[in-house]
């Protein structure tokens, strides 16, 4: 069988000397683009991934693009499972790299998707490497679920990521973590995608102005009743954040749009907040409004299962020798589905730097062998 366990010093100092493998695959990910809306490019991701997880023995099971594209590698043959969920998609268009290559700078490595979330998935996966090379046997298969839309809203990947959470002990989401401290993500809020489009009616904008109705003019009215919504002290944002109408600067306008983005921190806000949006009446005679949308994402609050969860985090990485403090964060990621069914979850548990969704992103390599070795002890237990 094994050893059942390893002093966390163990694992530290086994990882330690697996940096420059470790600094190798993350090269490998980040070489490899993948826009969630590329199926062939996010699937080559994919079967590289799947490789790599046979290579250390794991049980590998990859969907074709056509099927969703997920990836599952499982290993251990204890009672249960637990569940360390990945997404390999990023928002980085193909061509990025060419503009900003991975290169490794003053013990940071920088490169497009390196923080959110490739450095976290090599850490979780030389954890799982680590249990496996240390002969440690946790008491519960571990299972990885890769998913590849994530940042589009995890449509095709939600109900696998669900099923998945309800068998498992625990969730592990190696995202990124929170700030230069390295803070895990104790609560995040909901998430909810909305489209406005407003209907006028045309004119021409010299000879006939006052027979037209404005869309663009209505749209106005209705951003400033959206932006009046966010309510900072209940944790409530609402943002337009796309507008387009009209067809050419001498005609009134008669169909304009915006995109609407919803955060909230529970989900009475979120009710509140989306009925509000759904609630909305023209201000303007003679326009009219549809309003389609959802609520994409459960907030992740702070459950008593995954509070006791950070808590025992949190002792394991005081016994390595470094603070893992936690946050609450406005972004979203398919922890919030993993949490809302259930399932004790810890998320951002993965790279520490900076710059999610930035030109600038960063992670410090000084940070990945102790925060894999977070992962693998608990993993192991």
């Amino acid at each position: 069988m094994g050893r059942k366990d390893a002093d966390m010093s163990l694992y530290v100092d086994h990882l330690l000397k697996q940096q420059a493998v470790m600094l190798a695959m993350l090269r490998a990910m980040v070489e490899r683009e993948t826009p969630s809306a590329d199926g062939p490019a996010v699937h080559g991701l994919v079967e590289y991934m799947a490789e790599r997880f046979a290579e250390i023995g794991a049980a590998v099971e990859s969907l074709p693009p056509s099927a969703g594209g997920q990836l599952r590698a499982s290993w251990g043959d204890g009672a249960g499972q637990v569940l360390v969920l990945c997404h390999l998609d990023t928002v980085w268009p193909i061509g990025e790299l060419a503009r900003r290559p991975f290169r490794v700078e003053d013990g940071r490595a920088y490169g497009p998707g390196v923080y959110d979330m490739k450095g976290g998935i090599v850490q979780a996966f030389f954890a799982l490497k680590a249990l496996i090379d240390l002969n440690v046997r946790p008491a519960s298969k571990i299972l990885f679920l890769c998913t590849t839309d994530e940042e589009t809203g995890s449509a095709g990947s939600r109900a696998l990521i669900e099923q998945e959470a309800r068998r498992s002990r625990f969730v592990l989401v190696p995202e990124p973590a929170s700030g230069p401290a390295g803070a895990v993500k104790l609560t995040r809020k909901g998430w909810g995608i909305y489209h406005l489009t407003v209907a006028g009616r045309t004119a021409h904008a010299g000879n006939d102005h006052e027979a037209g109705i404005s869309a663009i003019t209505e749209l106005a009215h209705q951003i400033l009743k959206l932006h009046a919504l966010t309510d900072y002290s209940a944790g409530t944002t609402v943002n337009v954040g796309v507008v387009s109408g009209g067809r050419v600067f001498n005609m009134v306008a008669d169909r304009a749009e915006a995109g609407i983005d919803l955060r909230a921190a529970s989900n009475e806000e979120l009710r509140r907040a989306e009925q509000a949006i759904r609630g909305l009446a023209p201000v303007t005679p003679g326009t009219s409004l549809a309003v389609t949308g959802r609520i994409n994402r459960p907030p992740l609050e702070a459950t008593e299962a995954n509070v006791r969860l950070y808590r025992r985090a949190q002792q394991i990485a005081a016994g390595m020798g470094f603070e893992l403090p936690a946050a609450n964060v406005g972004g979203v990621s398919d922890g919030n589905f993993t949490s809302s069914v259930g399932a004790a979850t810890l998320d951002g548990i993965g790279a520490v730097g900076g710059g999610a969704h930035a030109v600038s992103e960063y992670i410090e390599l000084k940070a990945m062998a102790p925060r894999a070795a977070l992962v693998a002890c608990l993993l192991a237990e």
